[in-house]
């Protein structure tokens, strides 16, 4: 008897390995992420907002009269109000990126086929639209207590832009502050060195004001170009080459930000 042979079925065609998801999907992915943290966890956006409002009142009521009697000094301080709000935003970007490291989740990203470097740049674009949400807010009360910009549309994108520029540049930093710290409470720390920059520069007085040395300090830092092309966009102030230096020391402090950051992953990676 002839045995019947039955063909073989054919074997199963192996599927394609998925590829490695590209940076940008992979960070959207992860701005995802952060946002969603921000929105269970809102307390440190609340106090990003508070902080600021409460330092523009304290400055407006209780010392507006003594620096300015006119009242007018409202219109002066809010455009370091604006400065101190990004930067109160930023450095939780910091003590983020640091609880990702000793948490271990940027080791198990990197054993899935992501650019693990994704998960900074997602820190950072979520910290932007947090800030702006915030800045938004804080110019809203601003508006509330007598602040009378005299912006026309144009001046209004153009302040935005600058304030977008100034929240890009220092959240970039504060994540590389928070790949090199040993832990978030460090990263938090060191972060403040960043927030006290406001402080000497022409966000509550003008420079001229101040001793001779500290003259100096003020007018060559990144933060007082910034704040006086914000006040002048919003209220027609001159800015004469401002503007130059403010958008050449964010561009400048961004690339600085995002090749420490870069370093800081690399060295990171080597130890583990």
């Amino acid at each position: 008897m002839t045995a019947v042979l039955t063909p073989l079925a054919p074997a199963a065609e192996s599927r394609p390995l998925r590829g490695r998801p590209g940076l940008a999907p992979a960070t959207a992915s992860f701005t995802g992420r952060s946002l969603t943290h921000t929105i269970r966890n809102a307390d440190a956006l609340v106090m990003a907002i508070v902080l600021p409002v409460m330092l523009m009142l304290v400055f407006t009521y209780v010392f507006g009269g003594a620096i300015d009697s006119g009242g007018g000094y409202v219109d002066y301080v809010v455009p370091g109000i604006i400065l101190l709000c990004a930067g109160f935003g930023a450095s939780g970007v910091a003590v983020d990126v640091a609880e990702d490291l000793t948490a271990g989740f940027i080791d198990r990203i990197r054993t899935m086929p992501v650019a693990a470097g994704a998960v900074i740049a997602g820190h950072v674009i979520a910290s932007v639209v947090r800030n702006l949400v915030a800045t938004g807010i804080v110019i809203g009360v601003a508006l509330l207590v007598g602040f009378r910009p005299t912006a026309g549309p144009l001046e209004w994108l153009g302040a935005i832009g600058v304030v977008t520029l100034w929240i890009l540049a220092i959240t970039w930093l504060f994540a590389a502050v928070g790949l090199t710290a040993s832990g978030p409470e460090a990263a938090s720390g060191y972060g403040f060195v960043l927030l006290f920059l406001p402080y000497l520069s022409s966000a509550f007085v003008p420079v001229d004001t101040m001793p001779e040395w500290l003259q100096r300090v003020a007018e060559h830092q990144p933060v007082t170009p910034i704040i006086e092309t914000i006040r002048g966009l919003l209220m027609g102030t001159p800015i004469d080459d401002q503007a130059w230096w403010a958008v050449g020391w964010c561009v400048l402090l961004i690339a600085i930000g995002v090749v420490w950051s870069t370093w800081a992953f690399g060295r990171k990676s080597g130890r583990r």
